[in-house]
């Protein structure tokens, strides 16, 4: 039987990117299995097996992740058919030259680092793909960035696109969230980094009078504490609610009741809350960015600058468009959304393993 090893252990923190699609991608992939009846085995990393649910820990073999791991005399020795290293960061690698699929997120780094950081995030990206049998990206997006700045081997190459999980089912209409909002709100979720671009959205409520701006993830950033600044200095203390990491059900009320989702972060892989919000039928306004015109596609707004005034004027404009025919645009945006499915994903995974373990 063909033996998977799945390099996840960034499963253990559900509250970034990577977390959630490592999460969702294996759980995905268990149901898959077990649909199809395919005679594929796997292993799964992760430093405590809580991290994934009863179900697939009785059909899955559970590897603790170890730090020493890393270190290249201590890696795993065990010769799997296949080697599956679910984002281009991890230092895990196996002893042996089996085959080898890498999955491409993003190679931000390359213009957000420099020095000695950024010399060591090529090197070990550059190693992964000198060892790797085939590549998958999560966009076309990361795919050139990846070919602008590597020599990319010549090796298969695959987009596959994230899934979105099926949210809209699952909030609970008496959810009470820890903070409320009363009137016209915008939503943006994800963390507080300098290319999420919050600050913009920050700068733009000042034109809009009518609207709340919820700002909910990870806060303990420097950015984040500028952006604080910046919310006095403008006075908006009264009309700006910054969350810090916030409960699923929570992320679900807040896409469903929502006046439009916000997202004018300037560089991302993919960008999975745009098609969580839309699972709701909600308007979303995206600036015009690496991979976010690719995922929100025609039924997104996109903002092209960020001037404070222009971006407020384009939310207006945006939200008049929405409001002109809410029932027909909401359904189409609902099934554009349906589109991006971790179980689509997972057929698309197993595939790419079956080309490679008939090799």
């Amino acid at each position: 039987m063909p033996h998977i090893f799945l390099e996840s252990h960034n499963i253990n923190n559900l509250y970034f990117g990577l977390g959630q699609y490592n999460k969702q991608l294996i759980e995905a992939l268990h149901i898959e299995i077990l649909k199809q009846n395919d005679d594929l085995e796997f292993t799964v990393m992760s430093s405590r097996k809580s991290s994934f649910s009863k179900k697939i820990l009785n059909d899955f073999k559970h590897k603790s992740y170890k730090s020493i791991y890393r270190k290249k005399w201590f890696r795993i020795r065990k010769k799997y058919d296949l080697w599956h290293s679910l984002n281009q960061n991890t230092k895990i690698e196996p002893y042996h030259n089996i085959p080898y699929l890498l999955t491409v997120h993003d190679v931000n780094f390359m213009e957000e680092m420099t020095g000695e950081k950024l010399e060591k995030h090529k090197k070990r990206f550059e190693n992964k793909l000198a060892r790797t049998n085939a590549i998958t990206y999560i966009s076309n997006y990361a795919k050139s960035m990846t070919h602008k700045y590597f020599n990319v081997p010549n090796v298969k190459e695959y987009v596959i696109y994230n899934g979105s999980a099926n949210i809209s089912n699952k909030l609970v209409e008496t959810h009470e969230p820890e903070h409320a909002i009363k009137g016209k709100y915008l939503f943006f979720i994800g963390e507080f980094l300098e290319k999420k671009n919050i600050h913009t959205l920050i700068e733009m409520l000042v034109h809009l009078p009518d609207f709340t701006l919820l700002l909910a993830g990870k806060n303990t950033t420097t950015y984040a504490d500028k952006c604080r600044q910046l919310i006095e200095a403008l006075n908006l203390q009264e009309r700006v609610i910054i969350t810090g990491k916030i409960s699923e059900e929570d992320k679900w009320f807040h896409y469903k009741n929502c006046t439009a989702f916000v997202f004018p972060s300037l560089r991302e892989g993919f960008g999975l809350p745009p098609i969580e919000a839309m699972q709701f039928g909600k308007p979303v306004i995206l600036s015009n960015k690496s991979a976010l015109p690719e995922v929100g596609g025609p039924h997104a707004y996109y903002w092209e600058h960020f001037e404070p005034k222009y971006m407020a004027e384009l939310v207006i404009k945006s939200l008049d468009n929405f409001q002109s025919n809410q029932l027909l645009k909401s359904e189409a945006i609902k099934t554009y959304a349906q589109s991006f499915s971790w179980s689509k994903t997972a057929k698309e995974y197993i595939q790419v393993y079956k080309s490679l373990l008939l090799k």
